[in-house]
């Protein structure tokens, strides 16, 4: 099957970057269930340095290097299926798809038009949506892509469908935190641990809890910055492809190390919008 990449797109960013008026993520859960988020039991792994022996990816592009800590424990299925693809060879020479301004990039496909192949088995492999209420859409937020929901009439029409991931994968810029879409957050819940975080580190709230996270960049924003400010064409379909080729060399995965095992490389996103 020829998995357009119609998905990434419909309502995806453009409602993330131009309208806020999901500003309810700060209160609710993914649509798994009914339940609210406990804002006072939130982990919010994301803010915190990589420590040694996590793992880790790099990915590798014609632009630069990114380093990425990823959470096996938050999202099992999606780390594996991603660190199995990359060591596969997988994402080798694949492209970054999509670019939108400031607010996000798409990669892992082998056409610069996000499509996968018809014969692509690997690439075409799918896995149930993760959604962890410790993992937000914050800024460098590494995320994986959804293809849509699984086959079956009924499932769709009792909404019992599920939504599936795949290999295609974006990473978080932010959107612009105005002084009044600030507190439209702050106000959306009297805890104020995520509406601060989402000020603080930046990122796009209207996907949050809407996407998979499976990772966090926390060396080479600069790069990621640069692969969401690239000149584009948009097509019909509304995807934003670069003009000028840019592709993933490779990604290694491995496990982080400090530097002496004494002090961390880097302080993760120690405030990565002002990266």
């Amino acid at each position: 099957m020829n998995q357009r990449v119609k998905y990434i797109v419909t309502g995806m960013f453009i409602c993330a970057a131009l309208s806020f008026a999901g500003v309810s993520c700060m209160k609710m859960l993914a649509d798994r269930d009914t339940k609210y988020v406990e804002l006072s039991d939130l982990d919010l792994v994301q803010t915190k340095p990589p420590k040694d022996g996590d793992t880790t990816a790099v990915i590798k592009t014609t632009q630069g290097d990114m380093s990425f800590v990823l959470y096996p424990d938050k999202a099992p299925e999606t780390v594996k299926h991603f660190t199995q693809l990359a060591r596969s060879g997988y994402y080798d020479d694949t492209f970054v798809f999509n670019s939108e301004p400031g607010v996000y990039f798409s990669a892992g496909s082998p056409n610069r038009t996000g499509d996968l192949d018809e014969d692509d088995t690997e690439g075409s492999q799918e896995w149930e949506q993760e959604l962890s209420n410790d993992l937000w859409t914050f800024k460098g937020a590494l995320c994986s892509l959804d293809t849509g929901k699984e086959p079956g009439l009924w499932k769709r029409l009792t909404g019992s469908a599920k939504t599936m991931n795949g290999s295609r994968f974006c990473v978080m810029g932010s959107v612009d935190f105005t002084e009044d879409f600030k507190k439209q957050l702050l106000d959306a819940n009297d805890d104020k641990t995520l509406a601060n975080a989402f000020i603080k580190y930046g990122g796009v709230p209207a996907k949050a809890q809407k996407l998979t996270v499976f990772g966090q960049i926390y060396d080479g924003m600069d790069v990621a910055d640069k692969l969401m400010n690239l000149e584009t064409r948009e097509t019909s379909e509304g995807i934003k492809i670069p003009i000028e080729d840019v592709k993933i060399k490779t990604v290694e995965i491995g496990t982080y190390k400090s530097k002496g095992g004494e002090k961390n490389t880097t302080e993760a996103i120690d405030d990565p919008i002002k990266s």
